[in-house]
């Protein structure tokens, strides 16, 4: 039985229950796991430790006991976006060269650790809505610096790079933007489905080769 771990913050947890290891929120986590707990019966066990506020900071610090330790054969990453909004918020965000320098080294020692761990990293993206919409050109400028750094960090350590950026805007080119984004950083229902179905894809790919 393989262990798939998600990672990252709001988006990844979703709501769920941290006293829980069964509990996988109500987002693109809980979606995926049950998608393939249906067509992959005992092929998989899910585990979802993404924490809401979470930068990627945050992530390293958490990195023994939140994923060496659990020893996960596959993990996705979705990271980037409080980075930003923390900063522009709140004054305590974190660099695109921090960020992406903190990202390697997590990697780094993700891979050292489990050295046949699969890793997909999933793109930060933005949109507009009540969170982004004031600070627009800022938010997406800092944001866009994210998602660069994350595809850096794949291509370094030659990980499975998940765009979404590109699919949000695609979705929304009718200018209904909260359809898929309750607030401008929070997916909507259809905003999880989204980020399920581009995550499956790469994974899927990957049992199949």
């Amino acid at each position: 039985m393989k262990t798939f771990l998600f990672q990252g913050d709001s988006i990844t947890d979703a709501n769920r229950d941290d006293d829980n290891d069964d509990s996988l929120g109500c987002g693109y986590a809980f979606l995926l796991a049950s998608d393939l707990l249906k067509n992959k019966k005992d092929e998989f066990r899910f585990i979802n430790r993404g924490n809401s506020g979470d930068r990627i900071t945050d992530v390293y610090v958490r990195i023994k006991e939140d994923i060496i330790n659990l020893k996960p054969d596959m993990m996705s990453i979705l990271i980037g976006v409080n980075d930003v909004s923390h900063e522009l918020t709140q004054n305590c965000g974190v660099t695109p060269e921090k960020f992406e320098k903190i990202y390697s080294m997590l990697i780094e020692e993700v891979t050292e650790a489990l050295p046949e761990i699969k890793i997909f990293i999933l793109e930060p993206f933005i949109m507009k809505g009540i969170h982004t919409e004031a600070r627009w050109d800022e938010f997406s400028c800092e944001v866009h610096k994210m998602a660069k750094a994350s595809a850096n960090i794949a291509k370094k350590f030659n990980l499975y790079f998940i765009p979404l950026q590109d699919k949000f805007d695609a979705a929304a080119a009718d200018g209904n933007h909260r359809y898929w984004s309750v607030d401008g950083i929070h997916p909507s229902a259809a905003g999880h489905q989204l980020i399920k179905e581009e995550l499956q894809k790469a994974i899927t790919k990957t049992l199949d080769s």
